[in-house]
């Protein structure tokens, strides 16, 4: 076991355009042509490309950020792979990043960061829809989660 454990370390690599944990360089994902190349979604951690993926609603590329910046644990711009993506973003392929940080504190200051550097460049910046989960009562959800429901609502 311990030697499988070995033998699968060595042969990971992190994608040189979107910096997920892959097999290969450049990963599946960004060397699959029938993706959306002018969407970005950028996330904080690999785990969360896989998450995204299980929707089966996105189609385009991601960019995993290793991190989200936290200033009282010394954790800054040049500790995440914000340059990389900066650079990623400089050609005219991509329209639109989607940011998908999670929704905390340090999640939150990344995102306006992010979309603080990206807007410059012309692209259109969204950001994931926050509310409810499906099956939730109103009455356990918390006021922030509400207030956003409220906030992002929909016509139906």
């Amino acid at each position: 076991m311990a030697q499988a454990l070995l033998s699968l370390k060595g042969s990971l690599t992190l994608c040189s355009t979107c910096f997920n944990v892959s097999d290969s360089d450049p990963c599946s994902i960004c060397r699959d042509p029938r993706r959306d190349h002018s969407l970005i979604c950028i996330v904080e951690r690999p785990p969360d490309v896989p998450a995204v993926e299980r929707t089966s609603r996105f189609t385009g590329l991601y960019h995993v950020l290793h991190g989200a910046l936290n200033p009282a644990r010394g954790i800054g711009p040049d500790d995440l792979r914000i340059r990389e993506l900066l650079t990623r973003l400089r050609g005219d392929e991509v329209k639109e990043v989607i940011l998908a940080t999670n929704p905390n504190v340090e999640g939150e200051a990344t995102a306006l960061y992010i979309r603080q550097a990206v807007m410059p460049l012309g692209i259109r910046v969204t950001r994931l829809a926050r509310g409810l989960p499906y099956g939730a009562d109103l009455e356990y959800a918390d006021d922030i989660t509400l207030s956003q429901a409220i906030e992002a609502r929909q016509s139906f």
